[in-house]
């Protein structure tokens, strides 16, 4: 009796880790290569952001207050992996306190070395590939050198002026910080689009407020370990809802670990190099939180470094 349950709770758990996993079909599927947008875009999501879409962002201003989203970044900022960011002072031909001119001109020069996906980041669709191959089929061997992409680069991406929203899942789940491996599920998001009286539209960015921000330099460990964020069902929910980018205060964007899996970022897979979605990390939405500015004019206008899939940036919302 007792060999019988036993067979059928490792059949039943073999059934679900087998359904888990993608079929050789699905890993074989190439459909996604097409882009909606033509065979030669670069730009993927952001094609909708018509003038249209753009003016009825513009009404959201109704107090002209400003919010800055970016954190500011220093050599203790806690980052990706292998990531790093160092900035050094010089000042070239001032050794020992020497001026230029005989109006004894002085000035400070900042040289940085740093990997461009450190702190508040935009992600471009060029970032992700799912097996060497990037959005709209590009692969790698055919854009991606040493000196950057050449291809799918940042600096092909139109300033993003468009509607931004932001759900506070912390209210949602009731803590100060939502708790690492939390799963968004299409049903949370739209419980908080519901309490917060808003509904998604085309065109929108739409940041996720988690509280993870807090963590940073008492627990830089933890922050950088694990993290809460949307799966793969909320993923495809909020694609079709025709957003340009997602993001929040993590430094993924996406529950991680991936809850059941051992993938690898699924979700910035499929909504950078599937559906040409971007991806916006560290965004600091504390202030839009506390006033309940859930709704606002988001504008972007980020550097144009040639062939960089990510670069640094300070997002503003105005409300």
């Amino acid at each position: 009796m007792w060999g019988k349950q036993l067979l059928t709770k490792i059949f039943i758990l073999a059934g679900m880790t087998f359904a888990a996993l993608p079929s050789p079909a699905q890993q074989n599927d190439t459909s996604w290569y097409t882009s909606p947008y033509g065979a030669n875009d670069e730009i993927g999501a952001v094609n909708l952001l018509t003038p249209e879409v753009v003016r009825e962002a513009v009404k959201l201003v109704k107090t002209g207050k400003t919010y800055p989203l970016a954190m500011p970044i220093d050599k203790n900022l806690p980052a990706f992996r292998h990531r790093s960011f160092h900035l050094y002072n010089i000042q070239p031909g001032e050794q020992g306190g020497n001026t230029l001119g005989p109006n004894k001109f002085s000035f400070n020069d900042e040289l940085v070395t740093a990997w461009t996906g450190v702190g508040t980041q935009l992600n471009g669709i060029g970032h992700i590939g799912i097996d060497n191959v990037y959005y709209n089929g590009n692969k790698a061997a055919d854009f991606v050198t040493v000196e950057g992409v050449r291809k799918l680069g940042i600096e092909k991406v139109p300033p993003m002026v468009t509607r931004g929203v932001v759900l506070d899942m912390t209210a949602h789940y009731g803590k100060k910080t939502v708790p690492g491996g939390t799963e968004f599920t299409v049903a949370d998001i739209q419980a908080v689009l519901k309490k917060e009286g808003i509904t998604l539209r085309k065109g929108d960015v739409v940041l996720f407020n988690t509280g993870w921000l807090e963590l940073i330099g008492k627990d830089n460990k933890q922050f950088l370990e694990v993290e809460p964020g949307i799966g793969m069902e909320a993923a495809k929910w909020l694609a079709d809802q025709g957003i340009v980018a997602f993001g929040g205060d993590t430094w993924a964007s996406e529950v991680y670990p991936n809850p059941g899996t051992k993938a690898e970022f699924p979700v910035n897979q499929f909504m950078l190099a599937k559906r040409g979605i971007y991806n916006l990390e560290l965004i600091d939405s504390r202030a839009l939180v506390q006033d309940k500015a859930w709704e606002f004019l988001f504008v972007l206008g980020q550097p144009l470094y040639v062939g960089s899939t990510q670069v640094n940036i300070n997002p503003v919302a105005i409300h």
